[in-house]
């Protein structure tokens, strides 16, 4: 046999499918992992496309590769990867590269508390994950500040109408918006293809409506979407649902209208919807946010210290979330398949 690429990866989720990449991939050059991630998306995409797009994925797969890290604080290092981006924060991605170190052995494990450092594209994440019995039972990491950039703010969506939102910044930018502004859209599994629909609209609305501004990131823009709305859970305080974009928007052709929704609570979108509520007076410091997911699993928010970013009051938050291991598995590229980056068909892609 042989093979162009041979990839080991760890296959986990927590709701949503999160794939971490252990080995199989050259050394990235960079002096950082942000250096690192820059280099991929400028030099290697295919590796990104080959393993989120079919045969080897589907929409709502994230990937993420761990590195060696390049900051002398950190234990581990990782890039993520995701079906239009490569994030500088992602929660989930983060508390399954977590639980994949230690339950893989790649780092020790101490029971019952084990604390590390990852160093992310947008910095170090401080690590606390509860063990037992050689099990990550879950995981808090301390975020990126996070901040809203626009509060209760209108926009015009396209078949829609004048739709009200907030974009918050929790690692990556979010609209977000009531799910309750959509008469009979329910923030539930069997409501999946309208929820995709509506928030891609809106998302694609506010990246035309809404400039946003990281000091940090140039050029990094609305990328998400976020619908919100009450739960009618006892363990939760909030209810949520992130699409993320599988494809390119356009406005004249209706089959672009969709993405791929989050299967888990999301932990930046959570820091993002945080920001915008404690910039409201709706959520003060070191008070518990219980976040639901579409499938009804909790990631529990708190906000920890007020900071700035740039010019922008900003707040600090720490998020906590489980992650399990499915699935152990060795992808290839044949020398002889023609697709070469994977392939994408407009039933389930946009």
């Amino acid at each position: 046999m042989s093979f162009k690429r041979t990839i080991h990866a760890i296959e986990t989720h927590a709701g949503e499918p999160m794939r971490v990449i252990t080995g199989g991939v050259p050394n990235i050059p960079g002096k950082t992992v942000h250096e690192k991630m820059v280099w991929l998306r400028e030099n290697d995409d295919q590796l990104r496309k080959l393993m989120l797009r079919e045969p080897r994925g589907y929409p709502p797969l994230c990937c993420n590769i761990i590195v060696p890290p390049c900051h002398p604080d950190a234990d581990a290092g990782y890039v993520i990867m995701e079906q239009i981006e490569y994030p500088v924060m992602s929660g989930g991605n983060t508390i399954s590269v977590a639980t994949v170190l230690l339950e893989m052995g790649m780092l020790p494990m101490h029971e019952p508390v084990t604390e590390l450092v990852l160093e992310a594209p947008a910095g170090l994440i401080r690590i606390r994950a509860e063990c037992k019995d050689g099990k990550v039972k879950n995981v808090t990491f301390k975020n990126v500040p996070a901040f809203a950039a626009y509060l209760d703010t209108k926009i015009e969506v396209p078949h829609l109408g004048e739709v009200t939102v907030d974009v918050g910044w929790g690692g990556m930018f979010y609209v977000i918006a009531d799910v309750r502004q959509f008469p009979g859209v329910e923030l539930i599994p069997e409501h999946g293809a309208e929820i995709a629909r509506i928030s891609a609209m809106i998302r694609q609305a506010a990246i035309e409506q809404l400039p946003v501004e990281h000091p940090d990131y140039p050029g990094v823009g609305i990328t998400i979407s976020q619908l919100s709305g009450p739960t009618n859970s006892p363990d939760a305080d909030w209810k949520n649902a992130v699409t993320v974009a599988s494809g390119d928007f356009d406005w004249d052709k209706p089959s672009t209208w969709t993405g791929a929704v989050d299967r888990c609570p999301c932990g930046t979108g959570t820091c993002a919807k945080m920001a915008v509520l404690h910039a409201k007076g709706e959520l003060p410091l070191d008070q518990d946010f219980r976040h639901q997911g579409i499938l009804g699993n909790v990631f529990t928010g708190r906000l920890v210290e007020e900071t700035r970013v740039g010019e922008k009051a900003a707040v600090i938050p720490t998020i906590t979330g489980t992650s399990w291991i499915y699935g152990i598995n060795t992808y290839v590229l044949d020398n002889d398949d023609p697709f070469t980056e994977g392939f994408c068909v407009q039933d389930i892609w946009a």
